[in-house]
C-alpha cells in the first residue's frame, strides 16, 4: 500500500511519488473536522485498495508550509495529480465511491490528453497552482 500521513519528516516518499508516474491522490483536511476523522478510514481503505497510487493524508493547520495558499473552503477536500498535472482540486462527499470513480476515469486518460484538459478551462488552469510538486520543492529551495 501508498499511503502516508504528510509530515516534515516523510517529505522525500511524496516527492518520489510525485516525480514518477504514480497519481497521487492527496486528502485536504484539518484534525479539528469530525468529517475528516470519519473520512479517513474510508481513504485508508481505499489507499488498500489501489496500492499502484500513491495516497497522502495532509492536515491543513499542521503543514501550512506546504498547503500555504490553497482554497480549501469544505472538507475533505481531494486533489489529484500525475507528475505536475493537477487533474482534479475540490471537495468531495466524504464517501469515496465518487472520488473511486473519477480517479479511475482520470488514470484511463493519457498524459498528453490530461495536459490539454488542464489548460482548458479557467478552473482547471487555478488548479496547476495546487501543484503539489512544485509546492514540496519551493519548501526544498527556501530550507
Amino acid at each position: 500500500m501508498s499511503y502516508q500521513i504528510f509530515s516534515a519528516s516523510n517529505r522525500d516518499e511524496l516527492a518520489t511519488a510525485l516525480a514518477g508516474d504514480k497519481w497521487v491522490v492527496a486528502c485536504l483536511c484539518a484534525g479539528w473536522c469530525g468529517s475528516c476523522r470519519d473520512y479517513e478510514a474510508n481513504f485508508a481503505a481505499w489507499a488498500e485498495r489501489r496500492p499502484e497510487h500513491h495516497f497522502v493524508w495532509i492536515d491543513i493547520e499542521d503543514q501550512a508550509d506546504l498547503v500555504g495558499d490553497l482554497d480549501v473552503d469544505n472538507f475533505p477536500t481531494l486533489l489529484m495529480q500525475r507528475g505536475s498535472t493537477v487533474a482534479f482540486f475540490g471537495p468531495m462527499e466524504p464517501d469515496t465511491r465518487q472520488a473511486e470513480r473519477l480517479l479511475q476515469a482520470l488514470s484511463e486518460t493519457d498524459q498528453q490528453d490530461l495536459e490539454r484538459e488542464a489548460a482548458s478551462t479557467a478552473q482547471r488552469r487555478t488548479w496547476q497552482e495546487c501543484d503539489l510538486k512544485k509546492r514540496l520543492n519551493s519548501l526544498s529551495d527556501a530550507a
